[in-house]
């Protein structure tokens, strides 16, 4: 037979060595279910592994007084190739009671594990061969690939909470035995352990149901309050909205009393311009008589001064009356012209007006159109009063040329002055008359301007009215509009909360199947496990967040134990099923221990 190479063999038993120390470690600390400290067994073995496993072709350095040979130096090559690692080489230097670099080591390996990252710390060493070639031969374990397998391995560590308390344990002295008597295992001692962990499995799916059923009663009785509340809050919304939609026929009823009220409104403003032209009507008429009898007074006057003309013997006399006549009808003139230029002003200012008046009411009544018929009338009567005074005053000028040739002409004959003189007073009579019917128009004019101010500001009040009714109406229509936004978010709210009423009536008697059929398997498992009640697994009350990913559990986000862990999970995270040594058939297990026990099985086959 040919003989082994024996560095070959120490390599395979230091990798057998290293997974039966990693799988021991990883089930029994899952199995014991708390942190870890320095003075569990399977830890203290494991560190004992790991030395062994990283002294194996350690070269042997020669110094002045002694041969040096330690892991020390290869681990103190991490800070170099992986700055994290940093932390851990300087709280490693700054322990008082370390003095030995085996020390210092023992040390780098209890923090690497507290902080889950020695297999990341070990990888980074493994890749670069040069530099560990300076420190180990070209057959060591970290220079094959055993060590690499060893690399992989340690990650499963990652599972494991440990809390080593560094400062106090005397690491220098150590001797590191392996103890072989904790991998050897009896046949006894494997049915033994079969069966405690077949009714640690049955008291976990017991203790679970029970959980799971104080769980839904919970959620029941939480569901109960929230469909109490829910009936409430519909309640309350049915009055509201009952509330709403009265508000909603008051607002419709004063919306028609107003539009009722802008109708009579409307009536009296026509009525009121109906009253307005009939009263129109009768002034005009009222002046046409009053003219009739003014005619008739000046005629009287005519005669009476015919009379008086011819009782006149004097031509002396007269001829002094005519000079004061004279010297009268000149201030007279003047006076007239300065009364016909302020009329004048006065007409601009009442023509302005009447346009403005005009403007208006085009703007807001076309019905008013008879009206400015009359005031054109009206400017066409004024144009021919400013003709009549053009004339008036031509005639005042031959009036005045001949009162000169009649003063020229006095000595002459008596005769012509008597004819002069008669021409004279007809025309100062038909300038009086005239005068006076201007006076009278300029009068009529007044009261017409009068009363179309008046009718013009009664129209701007009932405008004014009229707007403010209007913008009182809009008001309303847009409160009417929130209201209607109101009772539409509201009717959408009370169809969401039957929704959500007929959902959770759904899911009340989904939980009421489950419970009735939860409770008899609770039954059944408790006639047969009455003795077995000591082993619980981890509270349903205590986890409140997955373990894996860390999400907060709700009635959609359900929580599921693994049954090789104990822990508790949500469905993402544990929906494998795996066979396991306490149950033939597969049960759900959590992500992290389908992947070890893959790993487990792929690691046992030859």
């Amino acid at each position: 037979m040919a003989t082994k190479d024996p560095t070959a063999v120490e390599r395979a038993n230091l990798l057998n060595m290293a997974k039966l120390s990693i799988k021991g470690l990883i089930e029994s600390a899952l199995s014991f279910g708390r942190t870890l400290d320095s003075d569990y067994p399977p830890l203290q073995q494991f560190f004992v592994v790991m030395e062994h496993c990283l002294k194996h072709g350690l070269k042997v350095r020669k110094s002045f007084l002694s041969y040096n040979k330690t892991i020390w130096g290869p681990l103190e090559l991490v800070e170099k190739l992986y700055p994290e690692a940093e932390e851990i080489g300087a709280s490693v230097r700054d322990l008082p009671g370390l003095k030995t670099p085996l020390g210092r080591a023992r040390a780098w390996l209890r923090l690497a594990l507290m902080q889950k990252k020695m297999a990341d710390y070990l990888r980074c060493l493994i890749i670069q061969r040069d530099l560990l070639s300076e420190f180990y031969e070209y057959h060591a374990l970290m220079m094959e690939e055993e060590g690499a397998v060893i690399v992989g391995l340690l990650v499963g560590l990652n599972v494991i909470d440990a809390n080593l308390c560094v400062k106090g344990e005397d690491l220098d002295s150590q001797v590191g035995v392996i103890d072989f008597s904790m991998y050897l295992k009896n046949e006894e001692d494997i049915g033994n352990k079969e069966r405690n962990v077949q009714i640690a499995a049955i008291l976990d799916q017991k203790n679970y149901v029970e959980e799971l059923n104080r769980q839904l009663n919970s959620t029941v009785s939480s569901l109960h309050s929230r469909v109490d509340s829910l009936e409430k809050s519909n309640t309350k919304l049915i009055e509201e909205l009952a509330i709403a939609k009265n508000n909603i026929i008051k607002l419709q009823e004063e919306n028609h009393q107003l539009r009722s009220e802008n109708k009579l409104i409307l009536m009296k403003t026509q009525q009121h311009l109906e009253v307005t032209k009939v009263d129109v009507e009768t002034e005009l008429q009222t002046y046409k008589h009053s003219r009739q009898g003014l005619d008739e007074m000046y005629n009287e006057a005519r005669r009476q001064l015919r009379d008086e003309s011819q009782l006149r013997q004097d031509v002396e006399n007269e001829l002094a009356v005519q000079v004061s006549m004279k010297h009268e009808i000149e201030l007279a003139m003047k006076l007239l012209e300065k009364d016909i230029h302020e009329k004048q002003d006065t007409l601009i200012g009442l023509r302005q007006q009447l346009e403005e008046v005009k403007a208006i009411n085009i703007e807001m009544y076309q019905k008013l159109q008879g009206s400015e018929d009359g005031l054109k009338e009206k400017n066409e009567i004024i144009a021919l009063l400013e003709e009549k005074t053009s004339k008036i005053t031509a005639a005042m000028r031959q009036l005045e040329q001949r009162l000169q040739q009649a003063e020229k002409a006095q000595m002459d004959t008596e005769d012509e002055d008597k004819k002069c003189l008669q021409e004279c007073q007809s025309k100062f009579d038909s300038l009086q008359k005239q005068i006076s019917q201007k006076e009278k128009q300029l009068v009529q004019l007044e009261t017409d301007l009068k009363i179309e101010k008046e009718w013009r500001q009664t129209l701007q009040e009932d405008l004014q009215k009229e707007k403010d009714t209007l913008s009182h109406l809009r008001n309303e229509t847009q409160q009417i509009i929130s209201l209607k936004k109101e009772f539409l978010n509201l009717q959408d709210e009370n169809q969401q909360l039957k929704k959500i009423y007929h959902e959770q009536e759904q899911a009340l008697q989904e939980l009421g199947n489950k419970l009735s059929e939860s409770k008899l398997k609770i039954e059944d498992i408790k006639e047969a496990n009455k003795a077995l009640q000591g082993l619980v697994w981890l509270k349903d009350k205590e986890a409140t967040h997955c373990k894996l990913c860390e999400k907060e559990f709700s009635l959609s986000k359900r929580k599921h134990h693994c049954r090789n862990c104990g822990e508790i999970f949500c469905n993402a995270c544990s929906d494998n099923e795996l066979p396991l040594p306490s149950s033939p058939k597969p049960v759900r297990v959590c992500d992290s221990c389908h992947a070890l026990l893959i790993q487990r099985c792929s690691s046992n086959l030859p």
